[in-house]
């Protein structure tokens, strides 16, 4: 079985200028979800194709690595995490051929993403992309200070896939077309992660110290930046032949929560870091607090961080929740339908004096 593995991991790493044959991925994924298959065999040697000086060969063995990651049993990255080192590829340059600096640009970066998914699973011990999402999730129901730590985490990962910044004219060829399309799929989850996080995160806001508050702040500003790029990504997304039913709806975060957010700071520090006697539940039964700063409305919130292509959910579906996904064994080709990121706790936000209503 080994054997048949470094036989797979081979022959999807050839100097063939086209994307890994499905055939040889679906053989690496059958080993590694195998019965305490051993994952060091096959990724060594695809760690070692990263040394070879074309960027065909680093590219396909990147893409393989990466395939490998998202379907193949946690034994894989979690072998991949432990490793003292990974790709060394920050000057890599292939000038051999006219297409050779261009591809080398996104092997550097593809490189430095597969690390960072790798550095994040060793920081946290599981893959945020494969987390359990929903009202009941690992994001929704995180504690404020583990909040506070893995959110920043997850926007650097975040970062880095971003940082991929492939353009429709660049993405020319098979090979970096298949490495666009396990992102567009690792962006999607991990954004769903973030955005759940950021929803909590609002949610217990106003329960928070003033440092809690300052940090908060600063996490929800760096969201609203990514939000903006992520729809940057989708359209690149669609531009290169995505299907439309597999790009989610992007709906813009507020903008506006971010003044109401302030004032509630400024009012901790006019009285010392104590905390108003009101608090904002993140849940989704209906609240009035009261506060000289900001008041929030009974009506169902939304702060919509984006819809899976699916139209706004009811009360009905906001109970359940439940996300519903549908793969080909090889990655190329899938599809997702969720309303993960649509979420309803931020509805209309305002402040006597201060602040308008806002609809959002």
């Amino acid at each position: 079985m080994g054997l048949s593995a470094s036989k797979a991991a081979l022959g999807a790493t050839t100097e063939e200028p086209t994307e890994p044959e499905r055939k040889h991925l679906s053989s690496l994924v059958k080993y590694i979800n195998g019965t305490n298959m051993n994952a060091e065999r096959p990724f060594n040697i695809l760690l070692e194709k990263t040394g070879n000086c074309s960027w065909v060969v680093v590219f396909k063995a990147l893409i393989t690595v990466h395939h490998l990651m998202i379907h193949g049993n946690e034994r894989f990255i979690r072998h991949v995490a432990s490793r003292n080192s990974l790709f060394t590829l920050h000057n890599f340059l292939d000038k051999g051929v006219p297409e050779g600096p261009t591809m080398s640009t996104f092997i550097r970066r593809y490189s430095r993403y597969l690390n960072e998914k790798s550095l994040v699973y060793r920081l946290i011990a599981y893959d945020i992309t494969k987390s359990k999402r929903g009202t009941d999730g690992v994001m929704r129901t995180m504690n404020t200070k583990k909040l506070l730590n893995i959110l920043p985490v997850i926007q650097t990962q975040f970062d880095a896939l971003l940082n991929f910044n492939a353009s429709p004219n660049e993405i020319t060829n098979g090979i970096v077309r298949a490495a666009f399309m396990l992102l567009f799929k690792d962006c999607l989850r991990l954004f769903a992660a973030y955005n759940e996080g950021i929803l909590n995160l609002l949610g217990k806001y106003f329960d928070m110290r003033k440092n809690q508050c300052n940090q908060s702040l600063d996490i929800y500003i760096a969201f609203l930046a990514r939000t903006t790029r992520l729809a940057q990504f989708l359209k690149v997304a669609e531009e290169v032949g995505i299907h439309q039913s597999n790009i989610p709806y992007l709906t813009q975060a507020p903008h506006s929560l971010i003044e109401a957010l302030k004032q509630h700071l400024a009012s901790l520090e006019d009285k010392n870091d104590i905390l108003p006697p009101y608090s904002l539940q993140h849940t989704f039964i209906p609240l009035i607090p009261k506060s000289p700063v900001v008041e929030i409305s009974a009506s169902r919130v939304l702060f919509s961080g984006l819809n899976f292509g699916e139209s706004p959910v009811n009360e009905t579906d906001m109970n359940q929740h439940q996300v519903s996904e549908k793969e080909m064994i090889d990655g190329m080709t899938w599809q997702l339908n969720t309303c993960t990121c649509t979420s309803s706790i931020w509805d209309s936000i305002s402040a006597p004096s201060m602040v308008k209503t806002y609809a959002v």
